[in-house]
């Protein structure tokens, strides 16, 4: 049977059995039955389903119990609380960096993010960001299967809505807990927020990287600057690729490594590859077309990265470090009033005020300020490249010292310090923090080292507080001899070399820096507290007790650091206004909200007339005393300026600190271990070397800032202020007797303070010449030997200034106009040994001999003497007879035949014996044999060798001079080996060493 009969045969057998009814039937019966069963399956799925979600919204609700329900107010503060980098603005707001921070982040807004960049991050990261409210369930549960089933791969389920709560909100924690809020908020947070705030807030809080600092980076805009130097808003289609593909491995896929060099090999393709998918994704997406895929795939994105730069601390560190500090201290202060805490409340609790410290520190780092300083961005960065390559600071020093128990060799370098300030406000232009950030340490110089200021304090706790009490004026005589000062011991304090210069004015001390004066001058005022009432008021903060009750201030033993002279001097450039000086001149907020400006306060210190006094006496140091190297140095002449030389103890420190009419500007240099800076065998003094690198700083900042820097005009002179001439012996009203003398001088006062006495320092009598000396002539003295109507000291004069006890008169001479010190005799008494009667006639003259027409000798050996007699007798037997006197060792005897012998004559009238007889022409006797060794003879055939000096006509009035220089030592700084005033301490009073605070 084929195929085909077959076929109809079960045919045939199926049409039969259906005919019966038997298939209808069993059919029936199977369909019942198993629609009974899948709507039994139905029933108890659905019923499962029911169960099943109310036990999940359960499980849902109880993760979310304990989360708060927030308001918009409170998700706003919660969303934009992100961590801001505040940033550092030199004068007129010139960005040069941000503080120190973990995280760098700078907010910006959507308008200025390419819109490229934004496709780019929504392509990645939420391609349905625009569409959900917040959550995609189908992620969701995507996410949920993958972790039930622990699939290797992860899709993850977090929209940029999820993501923004998770950084902002929660925390990074694995947990369904955390998820499940995480979504509660994701929706509330959709409902209060519109999708560009919600962008805008997250591309501002998502971490990028590193930048080319090696800096961990926050945020777009600063993700843009820091990995290819453009802003968000400039981005190319591979540049927006590659950021965009950053936040989901920051640390794997940034191009810098933490020390910001450029990664190498697989490290760096990490990245690239990243950028490539994110490309592929916009393209999928239609975000951009296939062309322009293509070339952005085949784009060199290395060749846009950014190349290594410095950071701030690099590049800037003692400013930066600097800012911050004092932005730290201002916010401190701040937060402290605002909880109503005072500065002295936090002064006196250390735990107080470093908790406000830290919420500074705290808010300093997260908070977006803008701190702007009073720095000039040309003079600041131009002083520290000369600071870096001056070459005259002296050479380095190698020591060894103990360092955590073993002993070390240490090497240190010249350092310096330095600060310029505006007078009347303050502001800190610029400074000179040290030589370079990390030679010797990282120190700063200007606003952190305190060293001995030397002289420089003389000008503003001497001479200005004396003036401004009544007890000196510029004309004032002061007596630069040893002389027992109160509270110093014998022989102290000491000039520099250990020379005198008699009665010189209050200028000339200043001038010069003499340190007799200036801690006579100190004495008298020493008992009103000039540290306490003057130099606080300047802002000098680092006084120690000692300070204030010590004599040794008045050389300028105590520290003070480079800002705090600097300021204090700015106070003589104010008009004896002082104005604290500041270098933050306000802080903002990112949105321009003012959190602190300062605000100027001067205080009034000296009047209006010791102020012009003490800056026309400073002059003077700058014209013709220890500065006046300073002239040649400076390129812009014509500047009034006013300045100090300091020297500490044993050439340690070396200061110049000088004011014009609008800033002040002072310069410090030293080893940062304390050590003299001497050195003989350079070709500048240790203080030439320092007023050089002051004045090249001086020039650098005129050329930039020559207005301010450079004024035309002068220091005005107030008034009150008067012209008057002073007997320069007493400081007094000049006398005749002082104008006779030629010692008036004349000086500018201050109206309240003229002299009102008259000088009383001279007498008239007549005077005589002993051993070189001009002395009163005695009652016994023969008149002979006298100058008439002579001018001698006034013994009360004398004894009220302390001046009788001198041993020799001529200490009182100065180096100026000595001749006519010289012409002033003094009391008999001065004269001391010399003028005791003894009762002993003198020693009579030796080597006597005629030379042309005049008799000459040897002085008498006693020291009494006031003159000689000369003696002649004509012929044989006669007598000897006087023929004249003289002062002098010699006497004109014209021609003519005669014997003649010498006798001394002493203060008292004492006359010696004869000298040896002298034949002359032919007398009809024998010429005798001189008595002196040489066995000279001196006849009439002696014949004159100078024709000129035998007809020159004889002074008998003539006496030898003293050199008046003989024992005094110069006090020219610029003399080797010394430089400037050395202050010298008292041994009983020990004055610490200046060290390093």
């Amino acid at each position: 049977m084929n195929f085909k009969e077959r076929l109809h045969t079960y045919f045939e057998k199926a049409k039969s059995i259906w005919k019966t009814g038997k298939i209808q039937t069993t059919s029936r019966i199977s369909y019942s039955v198993v629609w009974n069963v899948i709507l039994f399956f139905l029933v108890i799925g659905l019923i499962g389903m029911f169960f099943a979600g109310g036990v999940g919204a359960g499980y849902f609700a109880s993760l979310v119990k304990d989360e708060p329900v927030r308001s918009y107010e409170v998700m706003k503060q919660d969303i934009y609380n992100y961590e801001e980098t505040s940033k550092l603005y030199f004068a007129g707001d010139k960005y040069f960096g941000d503080v120190r921070s973990d995280l760098y982040r700078e907010e910006t807004t959507l308008e200025n993010i390419s819109p490229t960049l934004l496709d780019a991050v929504i392509a990645t990261e939420d391609e349905y960001f625009k569409e959900h409210k917040g959550v995609v369930p189908k992620a969701i549960l995507r996410a949920v299967l993958q972790e039930a089933l622990n699939s290797n791969v992860k899709t993850g389920g977090s929209t940029l809505t999820q993501q923004l709560i998770k950084n902002q909100i929660l925390t990074n924690e694995v947990s369904f807990e955390r998820k499940a809020k995480e979504i509660l908020l994701a929706l509330r947070l959709e409902r209060f927020f519109e999708k560009d705030e919600i962008l805008e807030a997250y591309l501002n809080i998502v971490p990028y990287g590193r930048d080319a600092s090696g800096n961990n980076i926050a945020g777009v805009q600063t993700a843009a600057q820091g990995v290819f130097g453009v802003d968000a808003k400039d981005v190319n289609l591979a540049q927006a690729a590659y950021l965009a593909g950053l936040p989901q491995s920051p640390s794997a896929y940034t191009p810098f490594t933490s020390d910001g060099n450029l990664k190498e090999g697989k490290s760096l393709e990490r990245g690239i590859n990243r950028m490539k998918s994110v490309l592929n994704r916009m393209y999928e997406s239609e975000y951009i077309t296939k062309k322009a895929y293509e070339e952005a795939m085949a784009y060199d994105i290395t060749k846009d990265f950014t190349g290594k730069s410095k950071s701030p601390i690099e590049k800037y560190p003692y400013l930066t470090f600097e800012v911050e500090k004092r932005a730290k201290e201002i916010l401190t202060t701040q937060l402290a009033k605002q909880d109503g805490y005072t500065e002295e409340d936090l002064a006196k609790d250390d735990d107080l005020e470093k908790e406000y410290q830290s919420i500074a520190s705290r808010n300093l780092r997260v908070n977006g300020y803008h701190i702007h300083t009073t720095i000039n961005k040309e003079i600041y960065e131009e002083w520290q490249d000369i600071v870096k390559n001056y070459q005259y600071y002296g050479p380095d020093r190698t020591f060894t010292k103990t360092v955590d128990g073993e002993t070390v060799e240490v090497t240190e370098k010249v350092q310096t310090g330095g600060m310029l300030i505006e007078n009347s406000s303050g502001k800190i232009i610029s400074f000179v923090g040290g030589r370079e950030f990390g030679q010797d340490s990282q120190y700063n110089y200007a606003t952190l080292a305190t060293r001995s200021p030397g002289s420089t304090i003389k000008p503003i706790l001497d001479y200005a507080p004396a003036m401004e009490e009544g007890k000196i004026q510029p004309g004032s005589v002061l007596a630069d001899i040893r002389k027992p000062l109160p509270g110093w011991p014998a022989g102290k304090p000491g000039n520099y070399g250990g020379g005198f210069h008699g009665i010189v004015s209050a200028r000339t001390a200043l001038a010069q820096s003499y340190n007799i004066p200036a801690a006579e001058v100190y004495s008298k005022i020493l008992h009103l507290n000039p540290a306490k009432k003057y130099l606080e008021k300047m802002g000098i903060t680092t006084l120690k007790e000692i300070d204030y009750t010590g004599p040794a201030a008045s050389i300028g033993t105590m520290d003070v650091s480079v800002e705090e002279n600097v300021n204090a001097f700015a106070t003589l450039g104010n008009n004896g206004k002082f104005a604290d000086a500041y270098m933050i001149e306000k802080i903002t907020t990112n949105d321009g909200e003012v959190v602190y400006e300062h605000k100027s306060k001067p205080v009034d210190v000296f009047t209006p007339q010791t102020n012009y006094l003490t800056l026309d006496m400073m002059r003077d140091v700058i014209s013709s005393g220890t500065a006046r190297f300073l002239n040649g140095q400076l390129n812009y002449g014509g500047v009034d300026w006013a300045g100090k030389t300091g020297t500490s103890q044993d050439y340690k420190d070396a200061w110049f600190v000088a004011t014009n009419p609008n800033v002040t500007f002072g310069t410090w240099i030293g080893y940062k271990t304390p050590h003299s800076i001497y050195n003989s065998s350079m070709s500048l003094s240790y203080s030439q070397r320092n007023m050089k690198l002051w004045a090249q700083l001086m020039n650098k900042a005129t050329a930039i800032d020559p207005e301010l820097l450079a004024p035309t005009n002068s220091f005005k002179r107030p008034g009150g202020i008067v012209q008057r001439s002073y007997c320069a012996i007493s400081g007094m009203l000049p006398s005749e007797l002082c104008e006779k003398a030629g010692l008036v001088r004349s000086d500018l006062f201050n109206a309240k303070f003229v002299p009102t006495k008259k000088d009383d320092s001279l007498i008239t009598g007549s005077i005589v010449m002993v051993d070189g000396k001009a002395v009163v002539a005695g009652p016994n003295t023969p008149s002979e030997f006298t100058k008439g109507d002579g001018l001698a000291f006034n013994p009360e004069f004398l004894k009220r200034n302390g001046y009788d006890k001198l041993a020799d008169i001529s200490q009182l001479f100065p180096n100026i106009a000595t001749e006519k010190w010289e012409k002033i005799s003094a009391p008999n008494k001065d004269a001391g040994d010399m003028l005791k009667d003894d009762g002993k006639a003198p020693s009579a003259p030796t080597s006597l001999k005629k030379s042309g027409k005049k008799l000459t000798w040897k002085k008498s050996g006693s020291k009494d003497v006031v003159g000689y007699r000369i003696y002649r007798a004509t012929g044989p037997g006669n007598k000897f007879t006087l023929v004249g006197s003289t002062t002098s060792t010699n006497f004109n005897i014209g021609t003519g035949d005669a014997r003649y012998h010498v006798k001394a004559v002493d203060y008292f009238g004492l006359e010696s014996g004869a000298s040896k007889e002298l034949l002359v022409g032919d007398t009809g006797e024998k010429e005798p044999e001189t008595p002196d060794k040489g066995k000279e003879k001196d006849t009439v055939k002696d014949k004159d060798k100078n024709k000129e000096e035998d007809e020159k006509p004889v002074d008998d009035k003539d006496t030898d001079k003293k050199d008046p220089d003989s024992n005094k030592k110069d006090n020219d700084e610029d003399t080797v080996p010394r430089d400037e005033d050395k202050e010298e301490t008292p041994t009983d009073n020990s004055i610490p060493e200046a060290t390093m605070n």
